[in-house]
């Protein structure tokens, strides 16, 4: 069976979505999960854009063995420069280059002709190709541009020494039929098409990204550019889990494959989401809480006689949770250990006791423990590994008649403590006050939400919260069983984001 390259830019494109940010580490644990899955591309970041993107590439370049290591660069001297500095450790590195191709983009963006792009294309692949011989090259918007003018720039860039010619869909314009002609001409009118492999990137902005991509692998694409989740800029990407699982399902209408460990789809799912702070919404396909949910009668009635009567799917070939198994309080560490590798979590010894001992508290207070549940409790141990301050205590008082009080105690850097109170217009606003005082960092609520991670009166509750700090985005995530107390370790977590950024750019990375 033929083969598609899946090329993965949630560190990329996916980064990019409004609100979106991941500091290095972050970004080394999802290309480590990224390598788990089997991708075979993974697109680092764009490393001329920023120092900590530059370093954070050349941490996943220096840690991913498995999976090429490809870094963005304009069509210009010092993005290609910094962009094979940031990848040249890596295993297997790639150079992306690209240039915008269509008329509006052209006129209004670059201000430049036909002629002028298609001579800086054809240089800085060449540039590119000095450094490495796997060199891919992008015409952005190709959807909107000539398509005779593609037909050339595709074929000089090729002979330049590009290896992989990738036809983005920038603005989501394309409909399917439209887009599988355009791979179709490429591959008839080109006519050195055959020494590079044609990929495609699609966006969502009419919701046809994943269509769009599957038809042009109908029409002759062998490489397809996603991201975990469909996140991205605007109305984010096609969605990895989509493609991997409509080639899988109807491989007798693609005839193709990929080289992905599918089982850890699921839990790739949930770390983005984790780390971004994007939820993943319940009827998401593959990874949504309703994706393999039955309430419909005739449906549960069908799944229990025989499951394919109504999934396409088993939710286990995509690493949903086969077990129903419940955890409580006479649950033992070897019960728990093996939940925790069934969830596809990993934990050293020092941490296993961690998270174990907040299992323990947390089966004292609730008489199951779901799976779900526990997922929270490691993302909330992860959380707070790294902080510069932390939440010790916390007291609120409020009421339909009282003033908001809230009083907390942290403690910050060299085991210093610190408490503060302050009155708000309500709990969370009173606690976030005193928050400030003692942390003293400028910054502005943006967001602030709460869900309840299971059902019933004993469930978590999970607060995500944005802050905005000169002009940048810090997401934070907190749960606990007291609503308040999670909103307030969510706050932490966004400030100690916010301190560590702001470490880093103070070293020089």
């Amino acid at each position: 069976m033929d083969k598609i390259i899946v090329f993965d830019t949630t560190l990329r494109d996916g980064e990019q979505a409004a609100g979106g940010s991941l500091n290095i580490a972050e970004k080394v644990e999802v290309a480590r999960q990224l390598e788990r899955l089997g991708v075979d591309v993974i697109e680092a970041g764009f490393p001329v854009s920023s120092p900590g993107d530059f370093e954070s590439v050349r941490a996943i370049a220096h840690e991913v063995k498995n999976a090429t290591i490809c870094a963005l660069a304009r069509a210009n001297p010092a993005d290609i420069d910094s962009a094979w500095e940031a990848i040249k450790e890596a295993e297997s590195p790639r150079l992306h280059v690209f240039i915008s191709a269509s008329d509006i983009h052209m006129m209004h963006q670059l201000k430049k002709s036909h002629e002028q792009v298609l001579e800086l294309a054809v240089g800085m692949v060449e540039r590119a190709r000095g450094y490495t011989e796997n060199v891919e090259f992008s015409p952005m918007d190709a959807s909107r541009a000539n398509t005779e003018y593609i037909y050339r720039v595709l074929e000089a860039v090729i002979a330049a020494g590009a290896t992989t010619v990738n036809i983005p869909d920038t603005v989501g314009y394309a409909v399917p039929a439209e887009f599988g002609r355009l791979i179709a001409g490429i591959k008839q009118s080109v006519p050195n098409i055959d020494s590079a492999v044609i990929s495609v990137h699609c966006h969502n902005d009419l919701g046809l990204a994943v269509a769009n991509s599957l038809e042009a692998v109908r029409n002759g694409a062998r490489q397809v550019e996603c991201t975990i989740n469909g996140i991205g800029e605007r109305a984010g990407n096609a969605s990895l889990e989509e493609v991997a699982m409509a080639v899988a399902t109807r491989a007798d209408i693609f005839g193709i494959a990929t080289s992905l460990d599918t089982t850890q789809i699921y839990r790739t799912s949930r770390l983005v989401s984790e780390l971004t702070g994007f939820p993943v919404q319940p009827n998401k396909a593959i990874v949504g809480a309703n994706a393999f949910r039955h309430q419909s009668g005739i449906h549960q009635d069908g799944v229990i006689k025989m499951p394919a009567t109504y999934e396409i799917i088993d939710p286990q070939r995509v690493g949903v949770p086969s077990s129903a198994l419940v955890m409580g309080k006479l649950s033992g560490r070897h019960a728990f250990r093996e939940r925790l590798a069934e969830l596809g979590y990993g934990l050293s010894d020092a941490d296993f006791d961690q998270v174990f001992a907040a299992f323990k508290g947390l089966a004292d207070k609730k008489k199951e423990v779901s799976d779900r549940d526990i997922e929270s409790l490691v993302a909330e141990y992860k959380r707070t590994t790294t902080e510069h301050y932390h939440l010790e205590r916390l007291q609120v008082t409020c009421g339909d008649r009282g003033i908001p009080t809230a009083a907390v105690k942290l403690s910050g850097p060299g085991g210093k403590e610190l408490a503060d109170a302050a009155l708000g217009t309500g709990p969370v606003d009173a606690v976030f006050k005193a928050i400030n005082r003692l942390v003293g960092v400028s910054n502005t609520l943006t967001e602030f939400t709460v869900n309840s991670i299971t059902g019933g009166i004993d469930a978590i509750g999970e607060v995500l919260i944005r802050i905005e700090s000169a002009g940048v985005s810090y997401t934070g995530r907190g749960a606990d069983m007291d609503i308040i107390v999670a909103s307030a370790k969510a706050y932490m977590n966004a400030l100690n984001r916010l301190l560590s950024a702001h470490n880093t750019a103070e070293n020089g990375g």
